[in-house]
């Protein structure tokens, strides 16, 4: 089993410092890869339900805001030569498409081919109507971009026409180096999360879990690969438990359940808080490697 990180970059405690010492930490411990995640503002105050706390609200520190991803994944690529670098989970439906998909190819380009581009459709209706975009159709809005842009990392001379976006005919370049793209890795735990990426999915990121609640959306994620004429050997599972904290003993219970990658939250605030928060998941390096 592989073990990655979910660090959520913010200021003012990641500097480019502390990011430089993740990425080169981070490859030489053998970390498999680094997730980064996405909000473009936040809010004190705010009616949405955050799924992943127990009060609802999303663990934040006044006055400081989340690194805008695909930026500090190019940061990373700069300071590494191996890990995977990925979004998580990128808020694809408040982007542009066309931006969007010349981001991330720019960062696998940058890379070398090691971007894993981790999906979702929000939860945060706040920070959609920042963006002036609609909430209500968001889950269509995600499909009908990601079919956008794979045309455009896979195709020239391309045009679209669909419900939310017409591109005229263009080029994009440069295409990612991963062909046919990068790896699509879908979050969220709902019903439609999982038909997304038994539809078009390389990969499920599923977050704030622990192994005893897994055996029944993986049967749910089972029965649609199914549909699809799939099976589960043809995605990646990611399981992060998140707040849950991640113990060697965790790592064998996703093992139990076909996981191929376990994702620790770390947060370190230095330099210094780096080696020591890595130091403290060798553990759970040691257990991953011994599945």
């Amino acid at each position: 089993m592989k073990v990655g990180i979910f660090v959520p970059f913010a200021n003012p405690f990641h500097t480019p410092d502390v990011l430089r010492a993740v990425g080169r930490e981070a490859e030489e411990r053998g970390i498999a890869s680094i997730w980064v995640p996405e909000h473009v503002v936040l809010f004190d105050d705010y009616d949405s339900t955050y799924l992943y706390s127990d009060d609802g609200k999303i663990p934040s520190i006044p006055g400081s805001g989340i690194l805008e991803p695909f930026t500090a994944l190019s940061f990373l690529a700069a300071c590494t030569t191996t890990v995977r670098l990925a979004t998580g989970i990128c808020l694809l439906g408040q982007r542009n498409p066309v931006y969007a998909a010349k981001e991330a190819a720019a960062v696998d380009w940058l890379s070398g081919g090691r971007l894993d581009f981790g999906i979702g459709v929000g939860w945060l209706e706040e920070e959609f109507r920042v963006c002036n975009v609609d909430w209500a159709r968001r889950g269509a809005r995600v499909d009908e971009y990601l079919e956008l842009m794979t045309k455009l990392w896979t195709q020239d001379d391309v045009s679209f026409a669909g419900e939310f976006y017409d591109l005229p005919t263009c080029t994009m370049d440069p295409k990612p180096v991963q062909q046919p793209h990068p790896p699509l890795i879908f979050g969220g735990e709902s019903t439609a999360a999982l038909a997304r990426v038994a539809r078009i999915g390389q990969g499920w990121h599923t977050f704030g879990r622990l192994p005893e609640t897994l055996g029944e959306p993986l049967a749910e994620l089972d029965r649609l690969l199914a549909e699809q004429g799939r099976s589960r050997h043809e995605i990646q599972v990611t399981a992060c438990p998140y707040l849950n904290g991640c113990t060697p003993e965790m790592v064998a219970g996703f093992a139990e359940h076909g996981v191929d990658q376990v994702t620790a939250l770390v947060f370190p605030t230095s330099v210094d808080d780096v080696r020591t928060a890595l130091d403290d998941l060798q553990p759970v390096l040691d257990a991953a490697a011994a599945c």
